[in-house]
């Protein structure tokens, strides 16, 4: 059996967003850790009036023809600027009208979620990406050598 090809995975997501529906789909990739980790973590989905997006929110976006998952760092009017958690220095840039779906939940390995906007939540992100870029990158790569992936 093959698996299901990413354009297609996210064509149907695109679609059950656009009719209101929720998705809550598992993490791929590393660029979200420490908070958000591939194979492990799963993200709700849902779909959100692009301009009520701000600084700290995780959006589901269009980027080169892929899809990434990123947290939005800056915002200047119709222009959104966003990098993964994990991501030292690599940020990308994308449209209001590129963003598919916001995180409105973070569904741990263990079952537990944890809404987006909790103050809990809102307060570690804003705490993780307010370290420096290097304290972050020494944290992670701890992480890394110790098996938290």
């Amino acid at each position: 059996m093959q698996p299901l090809r990413n354009d297609i995975f996210f064509a149907e997501v695109e679609r059950f967003i656009a009719e209101g529906v929720d998705v809550v789909l598992r993490v791929k990739g590393h660029s979200m850790r420490p908070f958000i980790r591939s194979g492990r973590t799963q993200v709700k989905l849902s779909p959100c009036d692009a301009s009520s997006l701000r600084k700290g929110d995780i959006v589901l976006f269009r980027h080169n023809g892929h899809h990434i998952m990123h947290r939005i760092i800056y915002r200047q009017e119709d222009v959104l600027t966003l990098a993964g958690d994990g991501n030292r220095n690599m940020t990308e840039q994308c449209m209001l009208q590129d963003v598919v779906a916001k995180a409105t939940a973070v569904i741990t390995r263990r079952g537990k979620t944890i809404e987006c906007n909790s103050a809990l939540w809102r307060t570690v992100s804003t705490l993780w990406i307010a370290l420096p870029s290097s304290v972050r990158h020494i944290v992670l790569g701890g992480l890394w050598r110790i098996g938290v992936k």
